[in-house]
């Protein structure tokens, strides 16, 4: 595909759906002694994410595993859709679309691993990043530069930022 391909896909974008495990964090499991499960995530992408809710276009994650770290998170981000516990992304994915009223084409996802596949390729604009799972990256339209966790939802956001024509506004911001 070519980037001109991939640039049109991202243009039609009104919803990122980001993975979590793989994605916004390096796929590490931590576990206290208590069990309490930890998580860390990038604050770039933090940032990136911030901007692309800015810009207009919409976040929302879905993921297999159920944490609270994502909770605490995602508040912390103002991302209203998030999905834990989904098994079969399918289900989070179709009923996002019927709740915002978006076709696939108009949706993006990014993912990492095999669990992602039913969902990216149903979508718009498929991202891989950098490490992912060599199946996911023969399925998606792009593939980040970064891995997860370090900077790959950054990359994922100014890309369809630039792609819409919005980034250099938004930077005009901090330019300021």
């Amino acid at each position: 595909m070519t980037d001109d391909d991939v640039y049109a896909r991202a243009l039609k974008i009104k919803l990122v759906i980001f993975d979590v495990d793989g994605v916004l964090t390096n796929g590490s499991l931590h576990y206290g002694h208590d069990g309490q499960e930890s998580k860390v995530f990038h604050s770039r992408d933090g940032q990136g994410m911030k901007m692309l809710q800015q810009s207009g276009v919409m976040i929302a994650i879905i993921t297999a595993r159920c944490s609270q770290a994502v909770t605490h998170r995602m508040a912390n981000l103002g991302i209203d859709y998030v999905y834990q516990g989904q098994t079969d992304k399918r289900v989070a994915f179709e009923s996002l679309c019927q709740e915002l009223v978006l076709c696939a084409d108009q949706v993006a996802y990014v993912g990492d691993d095999l669990i992602d596949l039913p969902v990216m390729t149903r979508v718009g604009l498929a991202v891989a990043t950098a490490d992912a799972h060599d199946i996911v990256v023969e399925k998606a339209h792009w593939q980040t530069s970064a891995v997860g966790g370090a900077g790959a939802a950054r990359e994922v956001c100014e890309f369809i930022m630039k792609a819409q024509g919005t980034f250099a506004a938004l930077l005009a911001d901090y330019l300021t």
